[in-house]
This record gives C-alpha cells, sequence and structure tokens, in this order.
C-alpha cells in the first residue's frame, strides 16, 4: 500500500512540475527522449544561418528533415528506432525550432535545398540518405533531383510538392483565404492544429505542447512570409520529368494536411520507388506509429534492388 501511495505522489509531483515550470520540464523531457534514442544536440553553422542538429548512431548517414512549423525534435522518437542501424542526423531548417531566423531570407524550397547542402558540406558529407515529412519531404525530393550524386536514397513521408498531394481541403482553403490550421496566431489554435496533423495524437506533457505553442505564435509572421514562399515553389512534375533515385514513399491514408494521392503522383516521378499506405494514421507517421514507420524503412533499406 506504501508503495503504491508514493507512485501516486511521485506522478502528482511531476504533474505539478510539468505545469508550474514548463520551460524547465520541457527541456527535461526532450533530454530524455533525445537520450533514449541515442541522439546529442550539435550545432552547425551553413551560410549566414545557424543550424542547431541531432545526431546518433552509427553506419551510413540519414539525414532527416522535418515538416513546416516542426523542428528536429518531430523525429526523436522514430531515432530510438533507427539509430541502432545508421548515423542519424536531424537538423532544424531556417526559420524553425532552434535554427536562426531573417524575415529577409529566401525561404523557398529551392533555397531551403541550398540551406541543406550547405549543412551536408559543414558536416563534411558528400552522399546521405535522405527522408523529410511534409514540406522536409519536397525538400528531400529537390535536393535528389538537383543534385543526385548527393542522395543515396529518399524517405518520403506525406511529402509536399505534387500537384495531386496539394488538392487537399485544407490547402485549397488556405490558397482561397489564407488561413491555415498550421499557422498559428493563438494559444487556441493548437488543439485543432493536433487534430489536423494527427489522426491519433501522441501522448504529449502538458510543458512540451505549451513551449511548442509559445514558439510557434511567436514565429507567426515569419512563419506565415515563409508559407507564402513554400506554396509559390513550383512543384515537382513542373520541373523534373523523373527522379532516379530508389526511395521509399509512406503516406498516411488518413491525412488531411495533403491528400493521399499525392503517393501515386510521386511513384510515377520517382521511377525507382515503392509505396507503403498506411491505414488509420494521419499526416506524421513518425510520430503516430514511429516503430512500424521505422520498420519499415528498415526493410526498404535492406532489400535488394529491384
Amino acid at each position: 500500500m506504501n508503495s503504491v501511495l508514493g507512485v501516486l505522489a511521485a506522478l502528482l509531483l511531476l504533474v505539478f512540475f510539468d505545469r508550474l515550470f514548463p520551460a524547465t520540464a520541457a527541456r527535461l523531457a526532450l533530454g530524455l527522449e533525445r537520450g533514449r534514442s541515442g541522439l546529442k544536440r550539435h550545432t552547425a553553422v551553413a551560410g549566414s544561418f545557424t543550424m542547431p542538429y541531432l545526431e546518433g548512431g552509427q553506419g551510413e548517414p540519414l539525414v532527416l528533415i522535418h515538416g513546416f512549423g516542426g523542428d528536429k525534435d518531430n523525429f526523436t522518437r522514430i531515432a530510438r528506432f533507427l539509430t541502432p542501424h545508421y548515423r542519424v542526423i536531424i537538423p532544424d531548417l531556417p526559420g524553425f525550432g532552434e535554427a536562426s531566423r531573417d524575415l529577409n531570407a529566401d525561404y523557398s524550397i529551392a533555397g531551403q535545398v541550398e540551406n541543406i547542402c550547405a549543412f551536408l558540406e559543414q558536416l563534411g558529407l558528400r552522399q546521405v540518405h535522405l527522408g523529410g515529412n511534409s514540406m522536409g519531404g519536397f525538400i528531400a525530393a529537390q535536393l535528389a533531383a538537383m543534385y543526385p550524386d548527393r542522395v543515396a536514397s529518399l524517405w518520403l513521408l506525406d511529402a509536399a510538392g505534387t500537384r495531386a498531394a496539394h488538392n487537399s481541403d485544407l490547402l485549397k482553403l488556405y490558397l482561397a483565404t489564407g488561413e491555415l490550421p498550421l499557422l498559428l496566431c493563438s494559444v487556441k489554435d493548437f488543439r485543432a492544429l493536433m487534430h489536423f496533423v494527427t489522426h491519433k495524437p501522441p501522448f504529449m506533457p502538458n510543458s512540451i505542447w505549451r513551449t511548442l505553442v509559445k514558439r510557434a505564435v511567436g514565429d507567426y509572421p515569419l512563419h506565415k512570409k515563409i508559407m507564402a514562399q513554400v506554396t509559390a515553389s513550383p512543384l515537382l512534375e513542373t520541373q523534373y520529368s523523373a527522379i532516379n533515385a530508389p526511395a521509399l514513399i509512406v503516406w498516411g491514408e488518413e491525412d488531411q494536411i495533403l491528400h493521399p494521392s499525392g503517393a501515386e503522383a510521386l511513384h510515377l516521378l520517382l521511377p525507382n520507388s515503392r509505396v507503403w499506405m498506411m491505414p488509420g494514421v494521419g499526416h506524421m507517421p513518425l510520430l503516430e506509429a514511429p516503430a512500424k514507420t521505422a520498420m519499415d524503412y528498415i526493410d526498404f533499406r535492406s532489400a535488394p534492388a529491384d
């Protein structure tokens, strides 16, 4: 009985600490999650930007690029299943996370491709396996098209960049009105964001979401400008007839941000690709089903080439 009461008391203390000291609690929680995944934080300077990044594991380098409004820790949970196999590197894109910001910078897809290339140069990486979610997938695919010798393979998770993917009700609403749940202008918008981004929202401590909301609301003017640059970027099929890198295309069937028909559109553009559709998963398989998503990728990497 005493042991049960002790556990309950400890849980209550954790809840109070999480709510009373959210910044400290968030930092500790992220530190624990990163440690569990074998990741350590580092910083690189790429061009005019400072780009903090997470790194862990050994083997061939796997560079993962987060989506719009996200940051490097979007991949922290799934990295636990990847670091035993690969050297995992996850940067904050300029304008997001802990990376530096410049209201006058080029945040278009092509601009972010150059930022990632500068980041790879700083780390001395000539060729990498490249993955990305949403906008990060658009950046990864375009980098593979622009600099094919730098990309050994692609892992595209609900990737933006095709006409079919952008044919979602939410993006059509944004183009018509300028309103989008990914652009947070108040704290109350966060619940709606999680509803649209994930089919089954993963557990997130109160301190984490409060910290993320505070940063996102503060970034609203910059992120509104970045979103305009991203949506004005040329779509992949208008620039390239084919992207030849071996690729695994993953899509949550319940994605409300980017239409799931984008998977087939990417498959047509990437002749050496395989497609995995994930039932019961939304826009972020890396958060909603990290173990399954990682295992599918490991199988893809270990399978013989077609």
